[in-house]
């Protein structure tokens, strides 16, 4: 199980990354990593940065969980879509969880690396009938408006069932991106740990009056390490004090914003395609 909060389990059938945008400064799963070097050596044996890792003993596990459909977030310890990462495998991750639709399993990929998942979405709707599959979103990591402006146009043409971008850590302002036919869900966080960076309320209210606009719905997870007063504050610019995660909460404006999306699954399931020949393995 996992503590993130719009996700019931991670998946890790890769792991390691680079480091490609100011979002990845302070990276969570960098961190974890190295906590986790000391307690499973087998898998976490080598440097998170530029050790990217393929563990095909990793694939089959979610086809064990069976006694309740889950939300399972693709690789929190990696990016699916980096470079060094085949598309056979990725072929084969997608395989199972087009299997997983039969236990009700929703997978939410999530990657700084939109042009290559496109490239990806775009070579695999040939090779199966179930593309895109109805239980797997794919979403970006977009931290503000430069990240925005190169990542959203690349999404919104990416096939999928539902399209959705995760604003944290949420550095700057983002504007102009969110409109209801291409984007299902947006998430939105502040930065933890000791090296934080601050996220305004602006920045915020802007991307929940947006989305409210567009009727998209919106998951605020958390202001992380920075939090506004709740007290009146003499100042044009609403300033944020460094409270800690734990205090800070994640109510705007006095109010929780943890919404999903809503999708209708497909009504006649097409034949599942896990033994049917990898369009990417060299013959």
């Amino acid at each position: 199980m996992t503590k993130i909060e719009w996700t019931d389990e991670v998946w890790n059938p890769v792991t390691g990354c680079d480091k490609v945008s100011q979002g990845c400064k302070n990276c969570y799963a960098e961190i974890m990593h190295r906590r986790l070097m000391g307690m499973f050596p087998d898998k976490y044996s080598k440097p998170f940065l530029g050790n990217i890792e393929l563990h095909e003993d990793e694939l089959m596990k979610p086809l064990k969980w069976r006694n309740k459909p889950r939300r399972v977030f693709v690789n929190s310890m990696s990016d699916l879509f980096h470079e060094d990462v085949d598309y056979g495998f990725i072929y084969k991750v997608f395989a199972v969880m087009d299997v997983c639709r039969q236990y009700g399993h929703t997978f939410q990929i999530l990657t700084k690396r939109p042009g290559r998942m496109l490239e990806f979405m775009k070579a695999h709707v040939s090779y199966t009938i179930n593309s895109p599959l109805d239980n797997v979103w794919l979403g970006v990591s977009v931290e503000d408006q430069k990240t925005a402006d190169e990542r959203i146009p690349l999404l919104k043409h990416t096939s999928a069932a539902v399209r959705f971008l995760s604003c944290e850590p949420l550095l700057g302002p983002i504007n102009d991106h969110l409109d209801t036919q291409k984007i299902h869900w947006v998430i939105v966080g502040g930065e933890s740990g000791r090296h934080a960076r601050p996220m305004y309320p602006d920045w915020v209210r802007s991307i929940r009056d947006q989305c409210r606009a567009s009727d998209i719905p919106f998951f605020f997870k958390q202001w992380g390490e920075w939090a506004p007063s709740d007290l009146p504050m003499p100042f044009h610019s609403e300033p944020v004090f460094k409270v800690g995660k734990n205090k800070s909460g994640n109510h705007l404006d006095g109010n929780q914003h943890l919404e999903f999306p809503h999708i209708q699954k497909q009504k006649q399931q097409q034949p599942l395609r896990i033994f049917s020949p990898n369009p990417y393995m060299q013959q």
